[in-house]
């Protein structure tokens, strides 16, 4: 185990301490900017299908449901991938601010892991820094560390 600090946890007076370096902040505020930018650009790209699964099986009734809740719930994720932005430099988040940085960051993973085909076990056998797309790679194992994190802060916060 490493002796590092977890990079979100519970305080005592109940909010989380986040402890990233500027890099991982910068990165942050990037990936939800070029998420945003997506979802307006291209909302139908393929890499987005994970954000989006199928309610229903019927087709008609799969479309009045998207008719009904699909702005609502667009306008709730460009929420969250935008307070994710707006708070990724500070060392205290709230509540709620944790809530939007979960959401965010399994919205950013679900793209990230669709357009790189990640599978369940793709780092069983550790990472390799050579394999093809191994910086994208990296950056999904680093949004997953940062949100198994997360989890782990808002549990211990139940």
């Amino acid at each position: 185990m490493s002796d590092l600090p977890a990079p979100i946890e519970r305080t005592a007076d109940g909010d989380f301490v986040v402890r990233l370096g500027p890099d991982e902040r910068d990165l942050l505020r990037r990936l939800t900017a070029q998420l945003e930018e997506l979802l307006a650009a291209e909302p139908e790209d393929p890499s987005l299908r994970r954000l989006r699964p199928s309610a229903y099986e019927d087709e008609e009734v799969e479309r009045e449901y998207r008719a009904l809740t699909g702005s609502e719930l667009e306008s709730l994720r460009q929420e969250n991938l935008r307070a994710l932005q707006e708070t990724a430099d500070r060392d205290r988040l709230d509540a709620a601010d944790l809530d939007r940085w979960l959401a965010a960051l399994n919205d950013l993973r679900l793209v990230l892991g669709t357009r790189l085909g990640v599978t369940e076990d793709q780092f069983a056998d550790g990472f390799d820094p050579s394999a093809p797309q191994a910086y994208e790679l990296a950056v999904y194992a680093f949004l997953t560390w940062l949100q198994e994190a997360a989890v782990e802060a808002a549990a211990g916060a139940l």
